[in-house]
């Protein structure tokens, strides 16, 4: 049965005030923009701000966007403004870089060994890569306490502390995910891992342990039963055997109960990691241990200390006995892996659901109700992966750890069955959510391409819609951005990148970039522009700028006729000063006559063939001034002939270029003569 989305909550966006003045709305890929319109609303009163409802986009696909209200009035001038609704606010915090750095590592070198190992060895290989990433997540809160710490604005401080929560919230689900999951432990290693994760989250109690043990004469210390309590109710059975030993030193009457708890203590049968005992035999000598507690207990051994008694209790899995130290214990999670440890050393992950829910009952005890932490908690100690995920995706502020946890499992093939009814797997649908917002960071985006990569079925569109929203705000930015698209083969994102930033450096009147870029996206009609722009920029100023460019454009000069043409006469130019003239009057003559110079460029062709026509040696043939003179002809026959008459200066250019080719012509037709009379 498909699952329908809950309605999206409400968002109070501040300082917008719907009561007063209309909204819209403009939808994009990872925010919201939300600006006020002209109009305000018939009889609306400027009271208090009304929550703005703004759905998070990623999770209502094909919503429409509208304004707020159809009901228009006439709008009095003055100022609008528009605000900016996030959907993933966490990015932009500065201490969740590191979070989001490593972690990207990590992802990656998962991908890259997914086929390496097999067997025990693939398993370990998992578990060391949940390691690493709970190990970025603790640095991540370390460093956030410490910027809370030194924060000296209040409103800093609490939202570091916030994210100081957030984040041990995390490691605290994940760590519980990892042993159920990943590691997925048998009975017996079970208790330990789960004794390991309540020492490890469960440190309320630090300080106090601190405080007794710092103090001068630590049996005395009113605090002192309180830290030998949580020792044991944390299984730290040798840390409250050395306590212990202070206070039977202290007070000689009691060395007999002392060395009597001690013993129990000491011997109190513990699951091994390894496989030296089995779990018959470790269930019979914890049955042997239980009884012996028992019968000192029901012998009055302990009566005279009612500590030790508890103390014996808690030993024998008295539950009234454990709840009586509730405020020691804190959570119910700790209650459970304690009443585990006491009553059940041997619980095999399958019942581990039946203990939950009872514990939480019980340490509750219908006093308050269960947090979305416990809920969280909870679903994975019932094995509901998906729960947990679904779950953690709407308390958490961010797709960072529903992503990355959902991919692990995803390599545990604990998610193989689970397909989502709009299209892709769970897996792939988290980390196209989170590579979405990484895109909307200024420098993070980078690391959303890796994670679009790995996605097989969306990944490479949303990658293309992406790209295309890239803010090019420097040419090395868009050098990043070109780079990634041509490995990836993304011809459509590489021309546009390269025509978006051909038209800023044509604003910017940088020709040579521009045609570098208009190039590189092989765009014919945008050469053909900027070549323009370079031709007539040599008109006006009579000198090429970017002759670098130019000289070494290569088969790319192909790509257009005017670049083409901008080429060869640059060629021409270069000809021209390296007095290699013969070269360059049957280069300028080809230019004219293939008809690839523009025709409004052809009175500036001729005027550069003066100088050639001047030189004492004669450089053109006969018959080659014979192609001159037509050019000529076909420009002043095709060209509005009273222009010529108005225009001073180009009616002398004629007059010259004419004077110039007779003279020419004459010379050729003397030196042909005389040579054929020799």
């Amino acid at each position: 049965m498909e699952e329908l989305d809950a309605e999206p909550p409400l968002v109070v966006v501040p300082g917008a005030d719907p009561a007063a003045r209309q909204l819209c709305f403009a939808w994009g890929p990872a925010e919201v923009l939300v600006c006020e319109t002209r109009f305000g609303r018939a009889g609306g009163s400027r009271s208090s701000p009304v929550p703005v409802p703004v759905p998070v986009p990623s999770r209502c696909p094909g919503a429409d966007c509208s304004v707020a209200d159809a009901d228009t009035a006439r709008g009095a001038p003055g100022s609008s403004r528009v605000f900016v609704v996030r959907r993933d606010q966490d990015i932009y915090i500065q201490t969740l870089r590191k979070l989001f750095n490593e972690s990207h590592g990590i992802f990656m070198g998962l991908q890259r060994s997914e086929e390496e190992l097999a067997g025990k060895s693939r398993k370990a290989q998992l578990v060391q890569v949940s390691k690493n990433y709970r190990s970025v997540i603790r640095a991540c809160m370390e460093d956030m306490h410490q910027a809370a710490v030194s924060a000296r604005d209040p409103a800093l401080h609490g939202q570091y502390s916030t994210q100081v929560s957030i984040l041990s919230a995390m490691e605290l689900i994940w760590n519980l995910c990892e042993i159920l999951f990943v590691e997925a432990a048998a009975a017996g290693p079970l208790l330990l891992r789960l004794l390991d994760w309540v020492r490890l989250h469960v440190c309320d109690v630090d300080s106090m342990v601190r405080e007794v043990l710092s103090s001068e004469n630590p049996s005395k210390h009113e605090l002192f039963w309180n830290v030998v309590d949580v020792f044991v109710l944390q299984g730290r059975m040798d840390e409250a055997r050395h306590l212990l030993s202070k206070e039977a030193t202290a007070n000689p009457t009691s060395m007999n109960m002392y060395k009597i708890l001690d013993d129990l203590m000491k011997k109190m049968p513990m699951p091994s990691l390894g496989n030296t005992q089995t779990l018959t035999e470790l269930e019979l000598k914890w049955q042997h241990w239980h009884e012996e507690c028992q019968r000192f207990l029901q012998d009055g051994t302990f009566a005279s200390n009612p500590h030790m008694e508890s103390i014996c209790k808690i030993l024998l899995g008295d539950e009234d006995a454990i709840l009586e130290k509730k405020e020691l214990m804190t959570t119910w999670y700790h209650f459970l892996v304690t009443r585990l440890l006491y009553s059940h050393p041997t619980v095999r992950p399958m019942e581990l659901r039946f203990y939950a829910q009872s514990s939480m009952d019980l340490f509750l005890g219908g006093e308050s109700s269960p947090e979305p932490l416990d809920m969280i908690l909870m679903a994975a100690f019932e094995f509901e992966m998906h729960q947990v995920i679904k779950e953690c995706s709407i308390v958490l502020s961010n797709w960072w750890f529903v992503a990355h946890l959902t991919d692990l499992l995803d390599h545990c093939k604990l998610l193989q069955s689970h397909n989502l009814y709009f299209g892709s797997n769970m897996r792939e649908f988290l980390l196209l959510e989170y590579a979405s917002g990484l895109f909307s960071h200024h420098s993070l985006w980078q690391l959303g391409v890796d994670y679009f990569d790995h996605c097989p079925e969306f990944g490479r569109v949303y990658l293309e819609l992406h790209m295309e929203r890239i803010p090019l705000s420097t040419e090395q930015k868009a050098l990043k951005v070109l780079r990634i698209c041509e490995q990836r083969q993304m011809h459509e994102q590489v021309r546009s990148v390269c025509k978006i930033m051909a038209m800023k450096a044509l604003r910017n009147n940088r020709l040579g970039s521009a045609l570098s870029w208009s190039i590189r996206a092989k765009d014919a009609a945008f050469a053909t522009l900027i070549s323009d722009r370079f031709l007539k920029d040599y008109c006006e100023r009579g000198c090429f700028s970017d002759l670098d460019l130019i000289d070494n454009l290569g088969p790319s000069m192909l790509l257009s006729d005017r670049l083409t043409f901008l080429g060869k006469y640059r060629e021409f130019h270069r000809l021209y000063g390296e007095k290699r003239f013969a070269e360059a009057a049957r280069l300028l003559l080809t230019l004219m006559t293939a008809h690839i110079a523009p025709c409004s460029f052809w009175m500036t062709l001729l005027t550069d063939a003066l100088p050639l026509l001047e030189q004492k040696e004669i450089i053109f043939s006969a018959e080659q001034t014979y192609e001159l003179m037509r050019c000529l002809e076909d420009l002043t026959g095709n060209t509005d002939k009273q222009k010529f008459q108005e225009d001073d200066v180009e009616t002398t250019k004629v007059e010259m270029l004419r004077l110039a080719l007779a003279r020419n012509l004459a010379r050729v037709i003397v030196k042909e003569g005389t040579m054929e009379g020799s």
